[in-house]
């Protein structure tokens, strides 16, 4: 019987410094010592060190408390690598689709709204 072909996942893209470093990294950008940032968190300074030198695991609680004390996301933390921002909003590729869909005469006037409406949203931001 042939073998399955397993399933290539595609690559992560992700910070490869290790996840004790990016949390050291963090609370020394906050000015924060092993053991204050340990009694914030309640837990020991020696696990604080374990946790940044990589002698000890983090669990899914710990990095939310990490993340909520040391004011980062938890992507931060693991290193996920930032997405493009300018990716469109569904809901306004969907309009956009329908808009397409018109004739030219209606699409123009629809877009000459919206232009309008920019424009005055961009004026109010001024003062």
């Amino acid at each position: 019987m042939p073998k399955k072909k397993i399933q290539q996942l595609p690559p992560l893209e992700i910070n490869n410094e290790p996840i004790g470093k990016r949390l050291a990294k963090f609370r020394k950008a906050l000015g924060l010592t092993q053991k204050e940032l340990a009694q914030k968190i309640g837990i020991t300074q020696t696990l604080i060190s374990d946790y940044e030198v990589g002698r000890a695991h983090l669990v899914d609680e710990m990095i939310i408390r990490f993340s909520i004390m040391l004011n980062v996301s938890t992507d931060e933390i693991l290193g996920v690598k930032k997405r493009n921002k300018n990716i469109p909003n569904l809901k306004l590729m969907k309009r956009m689709y329908e808009i397409e869909k018109l004739p030219p005469s209606r699409q123009r006037a629809l877009l000459q709204n919206i232009d309008m409406f920019l424009q005055g949203s961009k004026q109010k931001q001024v003062f």
